[in-house]
């Protein structure tokens, strides 16, 4: 079985951020650590080159051999927009997702292009239930 691109490294959080080139996804990414520690009591760890990580958990997918760690939720300043992994999914954060604001949304993914574009105590409860659910899940 291949390895995972996506593991865990000790490269500085804070070193990542600085070399993000946009001055607005810098901001962005700035005050998205300050949240993600707020709710998640995480300390923030760099996972591969580009995903900022809080937390853990064990994974062994149903489809294939794959098996690893990930982070419980995380979020990456990318080119295109802040990419926030929302690991437990959208299903019921339906009402939450209509109150957010401009975004997208993938399985287990929340798109963003700027934070100005979302209701920040929104995108605050979305994190939170996302993590309170995969900690359930993953005990």
């Amino acid at each position: 079985m291949a390895e995972l691109k996506t593991q865990l490294t000790k490269a500085s959080v804070t070193a990542f951020i600085q070399t993000v080139p946009n001055p607005q996804k810098r901001k962005d990414a700035t005050a998205l650590l300050k949240l993600f520690k707020e709710v998640t009591k995480e300390k923030p760890k760099m996972w591969g080159a580009s995903i900022i990580g809080f937390g853990s958990y064990h994974y062994k997918s149903t489809k294939s051999a794959q098996e690893g760690y990930w982070p419980l939720t995380g979020f990456s300043p990318r080119k295109q927009n802040l990419t926030l992994y929302v690991m437990s999914g959208f299903a019921d954060q339906k009402t939450l997702l209509k109150k957010l604001g401009k975004h997208k949304t993938s399985v287990g993914c929340l798109y963003i292009n700027k934070l100005e574009d979302v209701d920040m105590k929104v995108l605050k409860q979305i994190i939170k239930k996302s993590v309170v659910e995969m900690k359930k899940r993953n005990k």
